[in-house]
């Protein structure tokens, strides 16, 4: 009994390595073509000929081309200034507001949770006219703060958040109580020291969403030293729409910084949805 059920193990293991394996490849293969076509030059990309996975002449020339043609850096400090104060302000919201969902009991919290969930289901699209209202009555139109605090609350953090936070012992909060500790000493020496996976996931997550906004920032945005690099992108594209080597390289830009920021904090990545109950 125990051959023929060693041997199906084997297969189904084999299996399921392949069907990695083809949805690995799928997912890096444009990654890749990003790449080959960025270090590839003009002449060979415009030449015809044969099809090449690599290029023949690794070249710097479509990213030196870019640097030179546009304001890239400008447009990366942006997105990278945009992004963190974003990231902080989200990440401290989500943490005050999943602390209080979660362990605080106050009137109307259960209808004002859902509420918030229920925001999930609106694209940006529906509510981009009031957002510029409000914006402009606030006298942010055309400014950084136009694009951070529209961006600076998430539903989906709070959602997070309380779910991690649901999963804390209730025992060590009730001996943080039983010492005399009240709500916010219980939030930042309890509940905060144990919530670092649930801040990394946090993190990256806003990072990433706000490092690749492109509709509200397209309007709200309307300096060309304010853009952000997916702006940056379009712009780049209406002004060299046949230089696929220059929109590779930029392209290749805007993805690497999150891709690697992944790579070194994925371990805290899956933690957090570990821990938050979200399979």
């Amino acid at each position: 009994m125990s051959g023929p059920r060693n041997a199906s193990a084997r297969r189904a293991l084999v299996l399921r390595t392949v069907i990695i394996a083809v949805i690995g490849l799928i997912t890096v293969a444009p990654l890749y073509w990003m790449l080959a076509v960025a270090f590839s030059t003009r002449g060979e990309l415009l030449g015809g000929g044969e099809l090449r996975l690599w290029p023949r002449q690794v070249t710097w020339e479509n990213v030196t081309r870019v640097f030179d043609s546009f304001p890239v850096a400008t447009w990366l400090g942006n997105s990278i200034a945009i992004a963190v104060v974003v990231t902080i302000i989200t990440v401290v919201t989500s943490l005050l507001a999943g602390y209080a969902f979660a362990h605080l009991k106050f009137r109307f919290s259960t209808p004002l949770f859902f509420i918030a969930l229920a925001t999930l289901v609106l694209p940006v699209q529906v509510i981009m006219v009031a957002l510029f209202r409000i914006v402009v009555g606030l006298g942010l139109y055309g400014t950084y703060w136009a694009v951070i605090l529209p961006s600076s609350a998430s539903a989906f953090g709070l959602f997070l958040a309380r779910q991690f936070m649901l999963g804390i012992p209730r025992e060590l909060l009730e001996a943080a109580r039983l010492d005399g500790a009240g709500h916010w000493q219980i939030f930042r020496r309890v509940v905060l020291p144990l919530s670092g996976p649930l801040i990394a996931v946090l993190a990256f997550m806003s990072l990433l969403q706000s490092w690749n906004d492109f509709a509200w920032p397209l309007i709200a945005l309307r300096e060309n030293e304010l853009f952000t690099l997916p702006i940056g992108l379009l712009y780049l594209q209406g002004q060299a729409n046949s230089d696929y080597g220059a929109t590779m390289a930029f392209a290749l830009i805007n993805v690497v910084p999150m891709a690697l920021l992944f790579l070194f904090f994925q371990k805290y990545f899956i933690a957090g949805f570990a821990r938050s109950g979200i399979k």
